[in-house]
């Protein structure tokens, strides 16, 4: 078996208002099926190793993590070499329900920037309100970041973590840098 290889292989870039990162590769599982389903839910949870999130909201603890994408739709994360263990047993699990489990690991690039002028670097490209008293804790977004399609959370105040297509890796990355050039900062309090 092949090493996993990222996108842009970790590329990162520091020198603007905010840290950009590429993440290695991250293990993630679509599930799609009846959210409202004990048994789809019990298997989701077992699969992402935390509680299962409310609507629009994403639950992660270290690598391990679920977001909601949808009304029937949950991703669920896991270190890229967990994937295909988590991935079997919620195929297994769910073989008599009427549900989806798809590993999408390979398809997708992830993204971290940190740093204090997240919320502004976001609210450049993506149209969601990024003050804190509209966007905080535990919210999860699928919006574009100008017109690429990407979902985001903030593990913490100063971290976002991106996830898009891997075919759109390298725009996404220069979208983020050109948001973040030095000296860009907005000076909106968000």
């Amino acid at each position: 078996m092949s090493d996993p290889v990222s996108a842009l292989n970790n590329a990162s870039q520091n020198t603007g208002i905010v840290v950009i990162s590429e993440l290695g590769p991250m293990g993630m599982i679509t599930l799609r099926g009846d959210l409202t389903e004990k048994a789809l839910t019990k298997a989701a949870v077992a699969a992402g190793g935390v509680t299962l999130p409310e609507s629009r909201h994403c639950n992660t603890e270290g690598a391990l993590g679920i977001a909601w994408m949808s009304p029937d739709e949950l991703l669920i994360m896991c270190p890229y070499g967990d994937v295909h263990d988590r991935l079997a047993g919620l195929q297994s699990k769910l073989a008599k329900h009427h549900a989806l489990v798809v590993n999408v690991s390979d398809a997708c690039a992830v993204f971290e920037i940190s740093g204090p002028h997240v919320r502004e670097v976001i609210a450049k490209l993506a149209p969601v309100d990024m003050h804190p008293d509209q966007f905080n804790g535990t919210m999860f977004r699928r919006t574009r970041f100008a017109q690429v399609p990407a979902a985001f959370w903030m593990p913490d105040a100063q971290t976002a973590r991106i996830v898009c297509f891997r075919s759109v890796a390298q725009y996404m990355f220069d979208l983020l840098k050109d948001a973040a050039q030095p000296g860009s900062e907005v000076g909106h309090s968000a």
